[in-house]
């Protein structure tokens, strides 16, 4: 039952975050005209809190062409670059349409789910030393 309340949070979380990305990017008539290519770059651990990480992500960017537009918060960033820049992706280290910066999200689960269970197997074995130990003190 949890887990399926969970799962509806999340999907409603996600559905507003949509929603709001939908809204904060309206983009002018200047820069449709001007043939802008658009993208938002997330970061499931809120890494652009740290400025030098947001720094090291725009520098990569920057080699696609890439600019800043705005910083919608510690998880997501918006860029922009000319259509032209198109031309030389293929030349590029970097997937210049990459939308996540740093673990996605199933990395981010796998690296919970391991720290969780970590926690509980660490648990489960001091519970069973402690246990083995007293048992093993009573006369």
């Amino acid at each position: 039952m949890a887990a399926g309340v969970t799962g509806v949070t999340a999907a409603k979380r996600h559905q507003q975050l949509q929603e709001e990305e939908e809204t904060m990017t309206q983009y002018t008539r200047d820069e449709l005209d001007q043939d802008w290519e658009f993208k938002i770059i997330r970061s499931n651990m809120g890494a652009f809190r740290k400025p030098d990480v947001l720094q090291q992500m725009l520098k990569e960017e920057s080699e696609a062409g890439w600019v800043l537009v705005e910083k919608f918060d510690d998880t997501r960033v918006r860029l922009k670059r000319p259509r032209a820049a198109h031309a030389r992706d293929q030349l590029l280290a970097i997937d210049p349409y990459r939308s996540y910066y740093g673990m996605g999200a199933a990395s981010t689960v796998f690296f919970i789910l391991a720290i969780v269970f970590g926690s509980l197997l660490i648990t489960g074995l001091i519970v069973f030393a402690i246990i083995s130990a007293v048992g093993n003190s009573t006369p």
